[in-house]
């Protein structure tokens, strides 16, 4: 008698067969298609002019070993098809942002970069640091490669224009000249010591001055000087003297000023060793604003055209590209980026790789800091490997962790509480990664550390689980440290007990005897106390985890602090904003006085309405 045979399911077809079996329903079309493994994560997206031909590509042998490990993994595809190759490359790096896949190039720190605000709403412009969305009225220019840059540039504009940088609000309540008045940063225009044509000119002459006609601004004053000195107006010739003198250090700290380059990024990219540092130098008005430096993450067989490619798509995914990309190397599809790009800017925008001239030595400088960028980084890395695999020998862990996450509280007697969690990994600390947690417990005792410290945790964890349950997006700590002993460590078990995380090695940091650097003790769940030596490499990296902890959680402490301190009852008031909340105080004096205030003297103030006055009484008197 013939045994039964069980039924079986068939297992997923991957690799060649699964691409294959998509050929017959593909049109000729132009789109994206993604790569997905048996568990649906995206391993790749791409685009093509054909979907047809470029998917058929992946079902025959003769790739990299990259990509054959990619096609071993797929298990399934997905298709987008789009009215043009220029859409698909778009569609495609915006793709790669959101999802990042395992096979695609990276880009991995992709901030928004800083400008400069010359505002135009008010009758004297202040001028400012500007960073995101340009919805305020004014002139704007950028961007800068950090907000260092721009802070130099604005602290020397300051001595040579004397723009004030205050609020609106501090403007219309000066009642005499601030500091920056007597150290000769400001003209003092809230006191009327400047008339509004006089301010006019300044802002003008700084607006030429940040647009590239830095020579022609200087040759003026230069010419006013000499005028002034003539006429014996000695204190005001030495005035325009120092502002000569402020424009010459803002040429002069911002190293090379090409004259040939009028707006453009130079763009360098460095690989080695399966690693890549791309550098982006900001040409603005033929003034070097700056530079920063890129590290996407890279496969070690992908080509140095790819990469590059890769980078300008989802660098200017959501920047304005300039007039010139400078680039250290070419791109296959150029002539798709540059209509793509073209299309995003409203304007040409042109893709250059110089063999010669200007513009060839300012991509050989961009490749030198690249190189040395580079260099440091792996030096780093090397060294931030030894230190990890130092943790998991001092914890006895299974082996290096990939992200340590630390934790901290901060307050004054249970006040403006706050947690803080910092990030850190093999390429050191994860800013992006940061988070602050306000301590909104109802029924905490004030100052009780142990409480916060559950509160931070339970909803630390209840994110998690929603957020990555599977565990597969990299979300989840291999390693807790705790700012605290074995109190602090036992509340903490406790959560990680209720939400079935036990797995997760978690170590309490506690300074020891006489709180002393060096003598910390570590606490972990049923094992003794234990030190490290003084002088141990392991002991510094951990007290450098615990400090930067303490740092990001006092810094949102104070934040909070500072906010709270300008709070007033008439934040709560419906219908009261900022505008009206002004005009409350400066006519009654104080929020005190506004509470109890009848509807005749509320309906005084101007624009308040006798609706609003009575909303605002009401609020008040409601009791």
């Amino acid at each position: 008698m013939a045994g039964l045979t069980p039924n079986i399911p068939d297992a997923p077809v991957t690799g060649y067969a699964c691409i294959q079996g998509y050929l017959r329903t593909l049109s000729g079309a132009p789109g994206v298609y993604r790569m997905l493994d048996a568990q649906a994560r995206v391993l790749y997206v791409g685009k093509a002019r054909n979907l047809k031909a470029r998917v058929s590509n992946y079902a025959r042998p003769g790739h990299s070993p990259r990509i054959e490990r990619m096609i071993r993994e797929t298990a399934s595809m997905m298709f987008l098809t789009t009215r043009t190759e220029t859409e698909a490359l778009l569609l495609e790096q915006n793709l790669i942002k959101q999802l990042k896949p395992k096979y695609n190039v990276l880009l991995r720190d992709d901030k928004s970069f800083p400008n400069i605000l010359v505002a135009k709403d008010h009758p004297f412009p202040q001028i400012k640091k500007h960073r995101g969305a340009k919805k305020e009225k004014g002139t704007y220019f950028g961007p800068f490669a950090s907000a260092g840059a721009v802070n130099r540039t604005l602290n020397q504009l300051q001595k040579a224009f004397l723009l004030r940088n205050c609020t609106d609000a501090v403007f219309e309540s000066r009642t005499r000249p601030c500091l920056l008045y007597q150290i000769k940063r400001c003209s003092g225009p809230c006191v009327g010591l400047i008339s509004e044509a006089d301010y006019a000119g300044s802002v003008k002459d700084a607006e030429r001055f940040l647009s590239g006609r830095s020579t022609r601004v200087q040759e003026e004053l230069a010419e006013q000087m000499m005028a002034a000195s003539e006429a014996m107006e000695f204190e005001r010739a030495a005035a325009l003297r120092d502002r000569i003198r402020a424009l010459t250090m803002v040429q002069g700290s911002q190293g090379i000023n090409p004259r040939g380059v009028a707006e453009a990024d130079v763009v360098a990219l460095h690989m080695e060793s399966g690693q890549a540092c791309v550098q982006v130098f900001f040409i603005r008005a033929n003034q070097n604003w700056g530079n920063r430096d890129f590290y996407p993450r890279v496969a070690e067989d992908v080509s140095a055209a790819e990469v590059m490619e890769a980078f300008l798509g989802q660098f200017y995914d959501n920047k304005e590209p300039p007039r010139q990309l400078i680039l250290s190397d070419a791109i296959e599809n150029a002539d798709l980026m540059t209509e793509a790009l073209s299309e995003k800017a409203g304007r040409r925008v042109e893709l250059l790789v110089p063999q010669r001239g200007e513009k060839a030595e300012l991509v050989s400088g961009a490749l030198r800091n690249a190189r040395e960028s580079l260099a440091r980084r792996m030096s780093e890395s090397a060294t931030q490997t030894k230190l990890l695999r130092g943790l998991a020998e001092a914890f006895d862990l299974d082996g290096p962790p990939q992200r340590i996450e630390v934790y901290d509280n901060s307050h004054i007697q249970g006040t403006n509480a706050v947690g803080g969690m910092i990030v850190a990994g093999p390429d050191g600390f994860m800013k992006n990664q940061y988070r602050k947690f306000n301590i909104r417990g109802d029924e905490l005792t004030p100052g009780d550390d142990f409480g916060m410290m559950k509160e931070v945790l339970t909803r630390r964890f209840t994110r998690l689980l929603k957020e990555d349950p599977d565990r597969d997006k990299g979300l989840w700590p291999d390693l807790l440290l705790i700012d605290g002993g074995a109190g602090q460590v036992s509340a903490v078990h406790e959560i990680m007990q209720a939400y079935g995380v036990e797995d997760i090695p978690m170590v309490g940091v506690a300074k020891g005897i006489d709180r002393d650097h060096g003598k910390e003790e570590f606490h972990r769940i049923g094992q003794h106390p234990f030190a490290l030596k003084r002088n141990d490499p392991v002991l510094y990296f951990i007290q450098r985890l615990r400090d930067e902890a303490h740092r990001f959680a006092i810094g949102t402490h104070r934040a909070k602090r500072a906010k709270a301190v300008g709070a007033t009852p008439l934040d709560d008031v419906p219908g009261v904003g900022a505008a009206r909340k002004r005009a409350l105080l400066a006519h009654f004096g104080s929020a005190k006085a506004v509470s109890r205030a009848n509807l005749a003297d509320l309906t005084a103030v101007e624009g308040v309405s006798e609706g609003l006055a009575q909303k605002i009484y009401d609020f008040f008197h409601e009791s």
